[in-house]
């Protein structure tokens, strides 16, 4: 693979009109909002903007929060988001005059709706999306923090903070977090269904397990359920700000772990109730759109589906191959949506030529491009006919539209597009394994009797490739020697 070449699955992204939608009622992001407008008369506030006591109190009162044991943290949290995007701006008290500070149960300021606040209701769902990404990374940030408990145990017995003590490292923790956030991105992008739930036991374990172990050690066991607890923790966190939708662990099952010491046994079979007690998780359409966006800033090709449609057909055709069917059909309607059909069949057609290893399968995907075509095309489907390397896919697309005219192919031509296509499929698929290949390698003999002394005559440059594919490929002996035996007459031919 080409260094310029995906290197993600494409995803399909929804509307930007549509993830602010998803922005705006993420449950912290829609409590936020409601707090920037109810500090409208202005919110006496702490030295880092956070929201005190008294006003904490009135706050939790106003989104309905007063009666949930956790509803002042949940306040906490949605005003510190308001501060960290803008949605508040702080206006700092002064000093007092002798030149001391202000008391420490003192406010350090006011607290009124930012200019942020507006373009929740008046801005671009462009706009919408951007301070929502800000609040994101604010939560990202929170949720790969270490757990306040064990900082708190350190401060009240008096000694300095130390992050060893507590096995947390910032680095190692956010990286471990953006793993994790990959690894449900590309479940996303090659899942057929993109709102599939993903175990969490199977997730920490694809972070941890390495590749070649067949059975994880206890010791492995034991980090898979460690990162297990984490991760249940950090989803927590996510989960309101609308990056991902997650069925937290049983706490039943978090207290029988601790009391019995107990690991996930991964490697083992779990029932469906098991895998729900375990956890459940995948990302959003909304977190799509986010590690989507982390990963182009982070420099990482991050397709999705659209990306295409202002492209030339060469771009188009070269991208394809590494699109799941159902994407590479989609982005293909979108890109000939962007233009007339005949313009869109004659750039198609101009950027399936060539002779390069890549060009068969070019022709493939442009051939299939062309089936979405209306027959408005027509015309540039008749311009190829006489060409020797577009004329058979052009009487393919005029047949299977019932068009008049079409001229006989020669048998030069038959042959050509024969050995075109084979190499386009054996460039697409695993050949031994692949079943249909192998049907279709018989049947081209079947059809053909002499087949092979014909096709090593082919002027092809992938002609002596494809024989000696059809030689492995071929089920009966006989035809597999008389390809191999084609195949090094036409590696003798082309070396002349």
């Amino acid at each position: 693979m080409s260094a310029d070449r995906p290197t993600l699955p494409p995803v399909r992204l929804h509307s930007e009109a549509e993830l602010a939608r998803d922005a705006l009622s993420a449950p912290l992001m829609a409590r936020a909002a409601k707090l920037a407008r109810w500090a409208e008369r202005g919110v006496p506030v702490g030295v880092g903007g956070e929201i005190l006591q008294e006003p904490l109190a009135a706050a939790t009162e106003h989104l309905g929060l007063a009666g949930d044991e956790d509803g002042p943290a949940y306040t906490a949290e949605a005003w510190q988001l308001a501060v960290d995007t803008g949605l508040v701006e702080i206006e700092e008290a002064p000093d007092d005059e002798d030149g001391t500070d202000l008391p420490d149960n003192a406010a350090a300021g006011t607290a009124t709706p930012g200019e942020e606040l507006g373009l929740l209701t008046s801005g671009s769902p462009q706009d919408i999306l951007d301070i929502w990404l800000g609040g994101m990374e604010t939560v990202l940030a929170d949720a790969a923090a270490p757990d306040l408990a064990d900082l708190a145990d350190q401060l009240t017995q008096g000694g300095e903070l130390d992050l060893d003590a507590i096995d947390w490292n910032p680095e190692e923790e956010a990286e471990m977090l953006d793993g994790i956030l990959g690894n449900l991105y590309l479940l996303t992008a090659v899942n057929e269904r993109p709102d599939q739930d993903v175990p969490l036991p199977a997730l920490a374990a694809s972070m941890i397990v390495p590749d070649d172990m067949d059975e994880p050690t206890d010791d492995v066991l034991e980090e898979v359920s460690e990162a297990m607890m984490r991760l249940d923790d950090q989803f927590r966190v996510l989960e309101p700000i609308g990056l991902v939708a997650y069925k937290p662990v049983d706490e039943a099952l978090i207290e029988e772990l601790d009391e019995d010491g107990e690991t996930v046994r991964t490697a083992e079979p779990l029932t469906d109730e098991d895998v729900s007690r375990y956890g459940l998780v995948r990302l959003t359409p909304l977190g799509v759109y986010a590690v989507r966006a982390r990963m182009l800033d982070a420099g990482v090709h991050a397709p999705a589906v659209g990306d295409l449609s202002d492209k030339g057909a060469d771009v188009l055709l070269e991208a394809l191959p590494d699109y799941p069917e159902p994407l590479a059909q989609a982005e293909s309607e979108l890109w000939l949506a962007a233009r007339t059909p005949l313009d869109a069949a004659r750039d198609l057609l101009a950027a399936a030529r060539g002779d390069d290893e890549r060009a068969p399968r070019r022709r493939l995907d442009a051939q299939q491009t062309l089936s979405l075509v209306a027959p408005d095309a027509e015309e540039a489907l008749r311009e190829v006919l006489d060409d020797r390397q577009l004329g058979g896919l052009a009487r393919v697309w005029l047949a299977e539209r019932a068009l008049p005219g079409i001229p006989e192919p020669s048998q030069e031509m038959i042959f050509w597009l024969t050995v075109d296509t084979l190499a386009a499929q054996l460039d697409s698929a695993e050949e031994e394994a692949t079943t249909e290949l192998r049907e279709l390698v018989q049947g081209l003999t079947d059809q053909h009797s002499g087949f092979f002394e014909t096709a090593w005559r082919v002027d092809h440059p992938a002609t002596a490739d494809v024989l000696e594919a059809m030689g492995r490929l071929h089920p009966d002996k006989k035809a597999a020697k008389e390809a191999r035996k084609a195949a090094f007459k036409a590696r003798s031919r082309q070396s002349d």
